[in-house]
């Protein structure tokens, strides 16, 4: 079954942070299905940039080694099983190593196919969905600045400069059992789906980035976001994952 999809990724320190904690990843399985991931690792003595690499070194070489054609049903239960056990892959390590105690991480994952993506996250990193120049927000941020704007505490214009962003609610390796949230949506030509970490959807807000995505040239997009970013600012680090449904097929490597 062909995909005809291309990607690429980027990955960068930003403009203030002394290491970049973020990892990212695009790989594809042995019936050529792509599974792309964003992870933003936290925690002191660099533990979070191991936390982040455990996801994707983890995912990865499981994805590889898969040899079945998931469908969307077996695509959540691959990504909801998988999660779990990295997730507590994560959580021993903390516990066991001093320098990894209290480590974690985020994570937001994509099995896509040239019908459907599913899609899977824990914490604040982002999947977007960019159909007939509408961006779509698909995943819901595990944060305490979220919830209030559920419950209607605050504003999402409040939330931007809210001193408790930064907070989240769930994240990987901070308790053993951790499920991710996971979904399948429709992927149609033309599409473009984006998984970022918080150091970009922080910095640039939801119209400008609609406004940009009309770019079909994946690694110049993913530049100048990151770009963008870092003049904003760039105090965290910055991560992008596009996966891009078009007629002909073809993978850009990261």
């Amino acid at each position: 079954m062909g995909v005809l999809l291309k990607s690429f990724c980027i990955t960068d320190k930003g403009k203030v942070r002394k290491i970049n904690q973020d990892s990212v990843g695009v790989f594809k399985n042995q019936n050529q299905q792509l599974l792309a991931v964003v992870a933003d690792g936290m925690g002191g003595h660099q533990a979070g940039e191991i936390a982040s690499h455990l996801v994707i070194d983890y995912l990865e070489e499981n994805w590889k080694k898969n040899d079945a054609y998931l469908s969307e049903e077996q695509a959540i239960k691959w990504l909801k099983e998988h999660i779990k056990e990295i997730n507590n892959e994560i959580f021993n390590k903390g516990q066991a190593e001093k320098d990894c105690k209290g480590m974690g991480t985020t994570v937001v994952a994509a099995i896509c196919e040239d019908n459907f993506i599913t899609i899977a996250h824990v914490g604040d990193s982002r999947g977007y969905l960019y159909h007939e120049n509408k961006l779509i927000q698909v995943t819901e941020d595990d944060s305490l600045v979220n919830e209030l704007v559920k419950s209607g505490q605050i504003t999402e214009e409040d939330a931007k400069f809210h001193p408790r962003k930064n907070v989240l609610l769930k994240a990987l390796g901070t308790e053993l059992n951790q499920e991710a949230f996971v979904k399948s949506i429709p992927f149609k030509p033309n599409d473009k789906l984006m998984l970022c970490s918080d150091g970009l959807s922080n910095k640039i807000d939801y119209p400008v980035l609609e406004e940009n995505l009309n770019h079909d040239n994946l690694k110049e997009l993913s530049e100048s976001l990151v770009s963008m970013a870092n003049e904003y600012g760039g105090e965290d680090n910055i991560s992008i994952v596009f996966v891009h449904h078009v007629e002909e097929a073809g993978v850009l490597e990261c």
